[in-house]
C-alpha cells in the first residue's frame, strides 16, 4: 500500500503540539465537510490515529506529535493515488494552520 510521509516543523513543546492536534479531525471536518465521512481519531500516546473516507476511498493514519516537528505517517489506498499530491497538501495545509 503506498504512503504519505512528512513533517510539518514547529516550536512548540510535544504537550502543546498535542493539545493543537485534538483540532485535527474537526478542522478537516470543516473544511471538507461535503467531503468527507467516517471521521474517526483516537490517542497512543503523543501518537493520533485518525481515519475518514473521502469519495468512498478509507485513508487512515498517526501524526505523531515530537518537541519540534508533527510527524505524519498515513497509508493510501491503491484507489487514492492520482489524489496523492492533492491530499498531502491539504493535510500539511491543516496541521501547518493548526501549530503555527
Amino acid at each position: 500500500m503506498p504512503k504519505i510521509n512528512f513533517d510539518v516543523p514547529h516550536t512548540l513543546t510535544a504537550d502543546d503540539a498535542k493539545e493543537k492536534l485534538q483540532k485535527f479531525i474537526d478542522a478537516i471536518q470543516s473544511r471538507f465537510k461535503d467531503q468527507v465521512s467516517d471521521l474517526e481519531q483516537s490517542w497512543e500516546g503523543n501518537d493520533l490515529l485518525f481515519g475518514f473516507k473521502t469519495f468512498g476511498i478509507k485513508i487512515g493514519g498517526k501524526i505523531s506529535a515530537f518537541e519540534d516537528k508533527l510527524s505524519v505517517d498515513c497509508d493510501l489506498p491503491f484507489a487514492a493515488m492520482m489524489f496523492k499530491g492533492k491530499i498531502e497538501s491539504e493535510m500539511r495545509e491543516q496541521l501547518e494552520r493548526l501549530v503555527g
